[in-house]
């Protein structure tokens, strides 16, 4: 290619020059972390908007958590724009959140929450060009547009959701091009509504952004958990967490349309374990005979209950090679 004609060209340059691969953050589950990047020890991709959105209780907010956390404990700068008024600064803390590390807001409207982010971009970058940062806006659905915001009376609101639709359209065309430019990692958390009259197939609609926010998303996921049968109790049957499944519905990054299981304890938050055995058994990492695993390659034998204790003692034998897969 001429040089030449390079040089006389805005905003354009050769593929070769483009950087894939500007990192990862793990979200704190290793086997949702290789449903999102084909790697255990990866995640959501910076430079990307990544959703997580469900019911109400399943997760969502823990998992943006964790990947704040995991964020910093990389060095990264790490915002949370909070919009239900509701995030649990102590609970944080017992995550691994460091609060003197983590920017917060909590502005009005939806078109403040993408203009806060924004400015606070381009502040960061005025002082550091190259340290990812990592945002988590909590949640879309809440936010109501300035039009809503603004009307003398909640009378007739709801007829102003197309104006948000709208409105979320604009903001992502404005924001989504300083992703990659600026090494960002957007998280946004969204919420489950239901369509009126459905009677064939799936009534679930996502409540904020219409049509428009799919199509800026570089992983999409969904967070299922059963209120009932997905229970995780004590001995006391006493509740202390929950189970579900993250369902991938559009990946940049890796292969789409895969889950993964998760366990959340509320003591505790994620259990990074979770889901992973069925992953490492898919890889031939390890193989099934009833009850009984076995690591390839060595012959270990372990049932599914000791999987986790084996896992975290780096001297346990013939674990070695998922020892390498996990860091231990």
């Amino acid at each position: 290619m001429d040089n030449a004609v390079l040089t006389r060209l805005k905003n354009a340059g050769l593929l070769s020059e483009q950087v894939p691969d500007m990192g990862f953050v793990s979200t704190g589950s290793f086997a949702l972390n290789k449903v999102i990047s084909g790697d255990y020890t990866k995640g959501i991709p910076v430079g990307m908007i990544t959703q997580f959105h469900g019911e109400a209780s399943t997760a969502k907010t823990v998992f943006a958590t964790h990947i704040l956390k995991e964020a910093q404990a990389k060095g990264y700068y790490t915002m949370l724009v909070d919009s239900e008024n509701a995030y649990n600064p102590e609970f944080a803390k017992h995550l691994g959140i460091d609060p003197k590390k983590l920017i917060y807001a909590a502005p009005e409207t939806l078109e403040d929450c993408f203009q806060v982010i924004e400015d606070t971009i381009t502040a960061i970058r005025e002082t550091d060009a190259d340290t990812p940062i990592v945002v988590a806006y909590d949640s879309i659905a809440v936010s109501p547009s300035k039009a809503e915001y603004e009307a003398e009376s909640y009378e007739g609101n709801n007829m102003q959701g197309a104006i948000r639709a709208k409105s979320t359209g604009a903001c992502l065309r404005k924001i989504n091009p300083l992703m990659r430019k600026h090494k960002v990692a957007l998280v946004i958390i969204n919420q489950i509504r239901n369509k009126v009259g459905v009677m064939y197939g799936s009534p679930d609609t996502m409540a904020a952004g219409g049509k428009s926010l799919e199509y800026y998303l570089g992983v999409n996921l969904k967070c299922i958990s059963n209120k009932t049968s997905d229970l995780l109790k004590d001995d006391h049957k006493r509740v202390t967490g929950i189970k579900g499944t993250v369902r991938n519905t559009k990946n940049k990054c890796s292969v789409p349309f895969r889950e993964c299981e998760f366990e959340l304890m509320y003591n505790e938050g994620l259990n990074p374990y979770a889901g992973t055995l069925k992953h490492l058994e898919a890889d031939g990492l390890v193989e099934r005979n009833g009850a009984w695993y076995t690591v390839a390659g060595t012959g270990k034998k372990f049932q599914s209950k000791e999987f986790e204790t084996l896992l975290l003692d780096p001297k346990t034998e013939g674990f070695e090679e998922l020892h390498k897969f996990f860091g231990v």
